[in-house]
């Protein structure tokens, strides 16, 4: 198995095996502050939430190829994000405009507010089953 995670300080999405071997940098070009990151080994995709100047959530497949924008327009301050494995959705929370949002994990599309609140400064988001869960600071 592999582990992957971002480093804010080089702007870099990373990988190792679980024991830290054979470490490598997947992405490192066009990204400004990427903050969470999501794994779907079984389609070979991972997502994440970039902050920056530009924020907005990505796809790439699992070696750092193809990268895309998924999510670019209405979006500000993108922590945590999760896949719903069985509905094929994407879920993400925003501290800046407080809701949680979900689309499409393949295309993208039919963006939908899952829930919004005021002054939540939502931080992470997880799916499981029927069933949401987030944490605010």
């Amino acid at each position: 198995g592999n582990i992957y995670w971002t480093d804010h300080g080089f702007n870099l999405i990373e990988v190792a095996r679980l024991n830290g071997s054979f470490r490598y940098v997947i992405i490192s070009q066009g990204l400004d502050q990427p903050r969470s990151i999501a794994v779907h080994p079984e389609k070979g995709y991972l997502f994440w939430t970039e902050w920056g100047q530009s924020p907005c959530i990505g796809k790439a497949h699992l070696d750092g190829s193809e990268k895309v924008v998924l999510v670019s327009l209405g979006i500000a301050w993108p922590n945590g994000i999760s896949i719903d494995y069985e509905e094929n959705k994407l879920y993400w929370c925003d501290a800046r405009t407080d809701k949680i949002e979900r689309i499409d994990l393949e295309s993208g599309g039919n963006r939908e507010i899952v829930l919004s609140g005021s002054n939540v400064d939502m931080f992470s988001v997880a799916v499981f089953g029927a069933y949401i869960y987030w944490s605010d600071r």
